[in-house]
């Protein structure tokens, strides 16, 4: 009965955590705020006044609800991003995904370094957390809007390419952090290897899920969406046992199938949706809870995260993502667009977590430094999104996935 009881309570209290969060969303959404900045402001606030909250969750918890959140957000965006907009703009989101992610850790780390004095490879830790920008978030600000043209595809299509990027190089930072021997020729081996399993995973797992939802009748309608989350989870388990990004792989499945015709399309969509919204919310959470402001505020971490959140929005973002986005087909104002909104969120504190479960030097200032950073970049320029995007001319409308996309 003491079991029962037990896990009765932590059922009601994961219940009563996700229905506060519902909460915050709506009050975000009236207040013009990204959810997330409020949520992870409002955890963290909670988690310093409680030490029951504070020490609620473990690192290595946090890591594996984010993993979850990730598999399900990462998949939905790419199936709201889809073969034919993933084509018209397949050039600019890799070299910005790529080039611009591996060009943002060392410029990062260099104001890290002698802006603020850190050590070379404290620098470049936190270079490599702040790198990528964060799905999450993007698909959040965007949530219910669509940027027209090509700028959104780039943006939504990077926010979920360098996520495995970034987590393949955070990996390798941290490998060459704690291991001498470690060299960086075997770091680059790893990361090819770790890209190119997981894009071959995502391509054929896409292909043979699609296969499947077309030539198998299912005998009820309920079953397509679990169906394809199934499929989704399968894609990142296989490419993660054969030594591939996971991540990488649920993103290019859901681009596969996003656009193509199958049974009961619309239904799956608006599940994913829903369950992605869910993971958003679950992850902002569980990061809240493992932040201690007290220590932010008392170490003096809140100041070098601001001075390093207005360097990489403001200067390593625009150096880095302008000369990349030259050559795509795109006006002055959406090229300033998706430089402005190249977000930071769940991934860079993630990331940031890695450290420390790494065990990496200066690990807890690391993942408070770029917790700032985090909340910097959501607070402010997530907010900004559609202000910039109007003066830029950029036009956001309303997603339209009405009954023209049903399939039967």
């Amino acid at each position: 009965m003491d079991d029962i009881t037990t896990f009765g309570r932590a059922i009601e209290f994961v219940a009563v955590a996700l229905t506060l969060a519902i909460v915050v969303r709506v009050v975000a959404a009236r207040i013009g705020l990204p959810t997330a900045a409020l949520l992870l402001t409002v955890t963290a606030l909670a988690s310093d006044f409680s030490e029951r909250l504070a020490g609620l969750l473990t690192f290595q918890d946090v890591q594996r609800v984010a993993t979850l959140a990730l598999i399900v957000i990462l998949f939905d965006g790419g199936m709201g991003i889809g073969l034919r907009r993933f084509r018209s703009a397949a050039v600019p989101i890799t070299v910005v995904g790529v080039v611009g992610t591996f060009a943002t850790a060392p410029l990062v780390a260099i104001a890290a370094h002698y802006l603020l004095g850190f050590d070379w490879t404290v620098a470049l830790l936190i270079g490599a957390a702040v790198a990528p920008t964060d799905p999450a978030v993007t698909f959040s600000v965007l949530a219910g809007k669509e940027v027209e043209g090509r700028a959104g595809t780039i943006l939504e299509g990077e926010s979920g390419f360098n996520d495995p990027v970034g987590i393949a190089l955070m990996i390798g930072m941290i490998e060459l952090a704690i291991h001498p021997d470690a060299s960086v020729a075997e770091v680059a081996v790893e990361f090819l290897r770790e890209m190119g399993i997981g894009l071959a995973v995502g391509v054929g797992a896409g292909v043979v899920l699609l296969y499947l939802l077309r030539r198998v009748p299912l005998p009820d309608r309920s079953l397509y969406p679990i169906t394809v989350l199934l499929g989704a989870f399968l894609t990142y388990g296989l490419a993660a046992i054969t030594h591939g990004s996971g991540f990488l792989a649920v993103f290019v499945a859901g681009i596969v199938i996003g656009d193509a015709a199958f049974p009961r399309r619309a239904e799956v969509r608006e599940f994913h949706t829903a369950l992605a919204d869910l993971g958003e919310l679950a992850v902002f959470v569980a990061l809240g809870l493992t932040i201690e402001l007290g220590f932010i505020f008392a170490d003096s971490l809140w100041w070098q995260g601001l001075v390093l959140a207005v360097v990489l929005g403001f200067v390593v973002r625009p150096l880095v993502v302008l000369p990349l986005l030259l050559p795509a087909r795109l006006s002055r104002g959406e090229r300033l667009f998706v430089t402005f909104s190249g977000l930071k969120g769940a991934v860079p504190i993630l990331l940031a977590s890695l450290a420390v479960v790494g065990g990496t030097e200066q690990s807890e200032e690391i993942y408070g430094i770029v917790f700032v950073i985090v909340l910097f970049s959501v607070a402010v320029q997530g907010t900004l999104v559609p202000t910039v995007a109007n003066r830029l001319g950029v036009p956001m409308i309303d997603a339209d996935h009405g009954p023209e996309d049903r399939q039967s």
